[in-house]
């Protein structure tokens, strides 16, 4: 497929939009629960998983997961684009709620060495300070790349099942990389999976 048939008009000003969306989310829960109190949901099971050095190009990678998908997720018939992007602003719009009335934080482990991925972790790091957890942006955004693509006849099946293990796969790495503890990626991945579901019967609403 080329990448241009993904961007009409209209799916880029949707991308756009949720974009957009997510950087305020991302900025604004920052800023409005910069001086409040912040919960720490580390349990022993979090501690206890290993920091993973190489699983910080999955974290960062994810970035063209998403791009990718979120363009599949747009690409095809009307009412499915629509539940797709209202499923994305569902499910941010959640994730800005309780970034401001539940804002958590965890103690990350530091960086020292000279190799590749320690500098890799300490950029991270230094842009990416420990708030804005619950729920994972990055598990949320994921799920919703497999979701997009699941059971779509126009997505090849080898391309949904890969997306399928690159959404377990970093939400893995957000806990081998100590950017979020297990509570976090389950509710992402379980407001994912909610967002959709509640997006699905809003579009069946408003065709009655």
């Amino acid at each position: 497929m080329k990448l241009i048939n993904f961007l009409s008009v209209r799916n880029t000003l949707l991308l756009i939009s949720a974009a957009a969306f997510n950087f305020m989310v991302y900025i604004g829960g920052k800023v409005i629960a910069g001086g409040k109190f912040h919960y720490n949901f580390t349990t022993a099971l979090d501690e206890a998983i290993p920091v993973v050095k190489w699983t910080i190009l999955i974290y960062l990678g994810c970035y063209a997961f998403w791009f990718a998908n979120y363009c599949l997720g747009v690409k095809y018939d009307k009412s499915g684009s629509d539940r797709f992007i209202k499923a994305h602003f569902i499910g941010e719009t959640v994730c800005l709620i309780a970034f401001v009335f539940l804002p958590t934080t965890m103690i990350r482990p530091e960086f020292t060495g000279t190799g590749i991925f320690d500098f890799l972790f300490r950029l991270t790091y230094g842009v990416d300070s420990a708030d804005n957890l619950l729920p994972s942006l990055h598990c949320f955004a994921s799920w919703l790349c497999w979701i997009g693509v699941r059971g779509n006849e126009n997505v090849s099946k080898w391309y949904q099942n890969a997306s399928l293990v690159m959404a377990i796969a970093v939400c893995i790495s957000t806990l081998t990389v100590k950017q979020h503890v297990i509570v976090d990626a389950v509710t992402g991945v379980a407001l994912a999976e909610l967002s959709y579901a509640l997006a699905g019967l809003m579009g069946r609403r408003n065709a009655k």
